[in-house]
């Protein structure tokens, strides 16, 4: 992480893994407000660690920021780099996390990755550390539980 050499505004290439993807952050403009930044990436994929079928799901990140912001483009590229890395989907919706929160040092954080079916059943991890602030509004995801065809 380098703020004075963002990847933004210059030709990057996808990481090959996440250990090798460069996270980005910028000063938060109103480090003095409690607001929710909301990130979702409806097609994450990674691979499965034991058969390297790939696996599917929809992601939604949530943050109250303090004195930093993720840059969106490192954030595309960091998510991007996990469809050749093979892992559980409990190990890729919290290693995101923790790695944000590392980053970032949120008030508040969330992660919840919404997993399409394996073997005919749905996984969703959910992961967050910190307290919301009070007065601060959190939506709901937006993703809705899997409910095959019924």
């Amino acid at each position: 992480m380098t703020e004075a050499k963002l990847q933004l505004g210059r030709e990057t290439a996808l990481p090959s893994s996440p250990e090798e993807a460069v996270l980005d952050r910028v000063p938060n403009p109103h480090p003095d407000t409690n607001y929710v930044a909301r990130f979702t990436a409806p097609e994450f994929t990674s691979l499965c660690p034991v058969t390297g079928q790939p696996d599917f799901a929809h992601l939604v990140l949530d943050y109250v920021p303090d004195a930093w912001l993720v840059e969106s483009k490192s954030l595309k590229l960091y998510l991007a780099s996990f469809r050749n890395h093979g892992a559980f989907h409990e190990d890729c919706t919290v290693a995101i996390g923790k790695r944000l929160v590392e980053l970032l040092k949120p008030r508040f954080f969330r992660i919840a990755g919404y997993w399409y079916p394996r073997g005919g059943i749905p996984i969703d991890v959910f992961w967050q550390t910190g307290e919301l602030p009070r007065g601060v509004w959190l939506p709901e995801t937006g993703v809705a539980p899997y409910r095959g065809r019924g």
